[in-house]
């Protein structure tokens, strides 16, 4: 079996602002990453922010990467990171704040099986060929539930404001880098550790891959069940339905009915088929 590209699609959050997603598919296997917002300027790896290039370098090892498993995969990944790391950095993190992170949810297919792996908040679903119930990939929608509880915590001091209020730039800075993470990192630690799972496939079936600001439409913003996004987007496509995914955005632009530290996130996602 293989892998075949219906659609993929991915969004800065805003114009002005570089997209810290990356997604891609190979035969065998696909991934979508989701870079975390920076918390301070460039400077740490040169011109370039800390996010995107955290992106850009695990894009790079995830599309090279012939592994023969999912583990092995992230193996290579991490190995490429920590050496970019270590060759690139024009300078020491002021602190573990200052780490570039990502999340990422990859996939490889075997003989009857799709292998899945994730570390943060990247999400996925599976749908078979016809009818059949759609199975959500990767983790539960908890860690957004989180982030939501802070921001509205913190909505007296100003959300999706682009210029961050300390008191809100404080929170951020105290949750990120700590130890015990598992996120793509410049630190090991937080890559030691790969959540999996793996799922029967068969060829037709289908997968769709999503960085959480895409992912927002059903973890955050409710506007459809697991079930009726995959539906929206066989029926209407990828950017029809990130259209109504920015509308509801700018709709609460001052972050009020949905509290969240921006008005937009980037948003990513990978629709594949399984070919026999």
């Amino acid at each position: 079996m293989h892998f075949d590209l219906l659609q993929s699609l991915s969004l800065a959050g805003a114009l002005s602002t570089p997209n810290d997603d990356r997604t891609g598919s190979a035969r065998h296997h696909a991934w979508v990453i989701d870079g975390a917002t920076d918390l301070g300027p460039p400077g740490l790896v040169g011109a370039q922010g800390g996010a995107a290039w955290l992106a850009s370098v695990a894009q790079a090892g995830f599309t090279a990467s012939t592994a023969g498993s999912i583990a092995a995969i992230y193996g290579e990944v991490a190995a490429r990171i920590l050496a970019a790391w270590a060759s690139e950095r024009t300078r020491d993190p002021e602190d573990r704040w200052e780490y570039p992170l990502a999340s990422a949810l990859a996939v490889r297919l075997g003989a009857d099986e799709l292998e899945i792996g994730w570390l943060g908040d990247c999400v996925g679903f599976h749908w078979p060929a016809g009818a059949g119930a759609v199975t959500r990939l990767g983790p539960e929608k908890e860690i957004r539930n989180s982030e939501a509880e802070r921001a509205a915590s913190l909505a007296e001091h100003g959300l999706g404001s682009p210029k961050r209020s300390e008191p809100i730039l404080a929170n951020l800075k105290s949750t990120r880098g700590r130890p015990g993470m598992r996120v793509l990192s410049v630190d090991p630690d937080h890559m030691a550790q790969v959540d999996s799972a793996r799922i029967p496939v068969s060829s037709g079936d289908e997968i769709l891959l999503m960085s959480d600001g895409y992912a927002a439409l059903i973890d955050s913003y409710a506007a459809y069940d697991d079930a009726g996004l995959v539906a929206a987007i066989r029926a209407r496509g990828l950017a029809a339905v990130a259209e109504e995914l920015r509308a509801i955005e700018q709709a609460d632009a001052a972050c009020t009915r949905f509290p969240r530290f921006k008005i937009s996130d980037d948003a990513t996602a990978l629709w594949l088929r399984i070919g026999g």
